[in-house]
């Protein structure tokens, strides 16, 4: 019989990346990178929730659009995929995972009580349950300093103050060269 630790390094390390990449935008892409190579992880994910948690309706392209236009922008990059799911809740997309790779913004979701109908003991619990949890900063929110993804200056300072909402402002700078080129061509993602 193979010892647990054994079985684990036999196996692909993964981790998961959930978000809804509306549309995705350079840092995403940058992130998945970095985590990939700084957690030694074989693949990186970038899930999508079909139904995301604390999010009505999503502004821009159909699902399937979306995805397409994701998988196009990452196709570049080794071992990072694109996953469709029906999970909603962070813990529960990264029960298989190695890693778990989300933005200060989402583990300040994660850790909220509200998600766990108000409990701070299943909340407790849920989080105690995840694997690494690899943090990257999104100013005004806080992160444990010993979460943090290290990044180098040069990517830190391009990515902080990239965000979906900003590129659906029409910042096409921060969209992936992929839905920059879906935005113009479509009008989606132009608010």
């Amino acid at each position: 019989m193979m010892s647990e630790s054994l079985a684990r390094s036999s196996r692909n390390r993964r981790g998961v990346y959930p978000g809804s990449f509306n549309p995705p935008t350079t840092a995403h892409v940058a992130i998945a990178v970095a985590a990939r190579h700084h957690h030694e992880l074989d693949v990186v994910t970038l899930v999508v929730s079909r139904q995301p948690l604390g999010k009505s309706a999503l502004p821009g392209p159909p699902l399937e659009e979306r995805l397409e236009v994701l998988r196009q922008s990452t196709a570049d990059h080794d071992g990072i995929e694109v996953e469709l799911t029906d999970l909603r809740f962070i813990v529960d997309i990264a029960a298989a995972a190695d890693v778990v790779i989300m933005g200060a913004d989402k583990w300040r979701q994660v850790n909220d009580p509200v998600f766990y109908a108000g409990d701070p003991a299943a909340r407790d619990a849920a989080v105690a349950g995840l694997p690494t949890v690899s943090l990257v900063p999104r100013p005004p929110h806080p992160i444990p300093t010993e979460l943090a993804l290290p990044l180098p200056d040069a990517v830190l300072t391009d990515i902080v103050d990239v965000s979906s909402t900003e590129a659906r402002s029409g910042r096409l700078d921060f969209m992936t060269p992929t839905a920059a080129a879906f935005a113009r061509r479509t009008g989606h993602w132009l608010d």
